[in-house]
């Protein structure tokens, strides 16, 4: 009976050390397309990533357990991608100056749907998915473009447009930058570059309001929020800020920073497991047809 019993207890263990032995041989660099010029990342709850091609909009998808990928979207005239989310089995890609959004089906890269937000001058930078909708930043213009999702995850035709109002305020140069959601859709979270501020916005109304934090986060780019932690990408200082926010969402400490000799201006962030992977735009290279990019992981702790 003891053998029977420590038998079972060997298995169990076994089972349980085995995602930490994969994590522990998981590629520290997952190397990109020379020429790609990334922005937004973007990683399934399967391990599937995907990473944006600003200039082409075209999208290359991979697995976070080999670095292993291809090409799933190709690129075109008028097409852009700078943030992304996956969600149920949907891809939601952020058009940047195009003033475009585009969805498209996260396994086979068919295109679903394509939204013309604004026609503007503008910069569609990022985009966070909750139930009831997908949201999307605009650097230039100060308000939210939202596609509905209906209960039964069906697109809306047309996007709508939300005017940030309340404690922001757009000044000169690149504002609201990265966003993310509390699990409950209930509120976003974004960070505006230039000033460095966080905002807890009402996504039904627009209205922000400032968390206040110890240190500005200029240069923010991308975000992520894990539970009562926030990670923040602070691109040309090739870290990522740790925020430690309080429960009602009205401030925030920094408890401290990651940081890798691999990450080159870092704009975006996205979750595995115990990692973070930082995909690097490398805003300081010149850009070629032969120039590396990659994107670089990050331990949580």
């Amino acid at each position: 009976m003891r053998r029977l019993v420590l038998l079972a207890v060997l298995a169990a263990a076994a089972v349980f050390a085995a995602p930490l032995a994969a994590d522990s041989v998981f590629p520290s660099r997952i190397d990109l397309p020379n020429g790609w010029q990334p922005e937004g990342i973007a990683i399934s709850h399967g391990g599937t990533f995907y990473v944006g091609s600003i200039p082409t909009g075209a999208v290359y998808s991979g697995d976070v357990r080999t670095g292993q990928g291809s090409v799933l979207v190709q690129g075109g005239q008028g097409r852009a991608a700078t943030g992304l989310k996956v969600d149920h089995g949907r891809l939601f890609v952020s058009g940047a100056s195009t003033g475009k959004a585009f969805v498209y089906d996260a396994q086979t890269g068919a295109e679903l749907a394509s939204y013309q937000l604004t026609t503007k001058p503008s910069f569609i930078n990022d985009v966070v998915v909750t139930r009831g909708g997908a949201y999307f930043t605009d650097s230039v213009n100060q308000v939210l473009y939202r596609i509905p999702i209906g209960h039964d995850g069906s697109l809306g035709s047309t996007a709508e447009t939300i005017p940030l109002t309340g404690d922001i305020a757009y000044v000169a140069g690149f504002n609201v930058n990265g966003i993310d959601a509390t699990p409950d859709g209930r509120t976003l979270i974004v960070v505006q570059s230039n000033t460095g501020q966080v905002f807890a916005v009402d996504p039904s109304s627009g209205v922000a309001r400032e968390i206040a934090l110890d240190e500005a986060m200029t240069a923010g780019d991308g975000i992520l929020l894990s539970g009562r932690t926030l990670y923040v990408v602070r691109n040309v200082q090739n870290r990522v800020a740790v925020i430690r926010l309080a429960h009602d969402l009205s401030s925030g400490t920094v408890i401290g920073y990651l940081t890798d000799p691999g990450l080159d201006v870092p704009t975006t962030i996205a979750a595995f497991g115990h990692f973070l992977y930082a995909v690097n735009a490398r805003f300081s290279t010149p850009p070629g047809p032969t120039v590396p990019y990659w994107v670089t992981r990050l331990d949580k702790s």
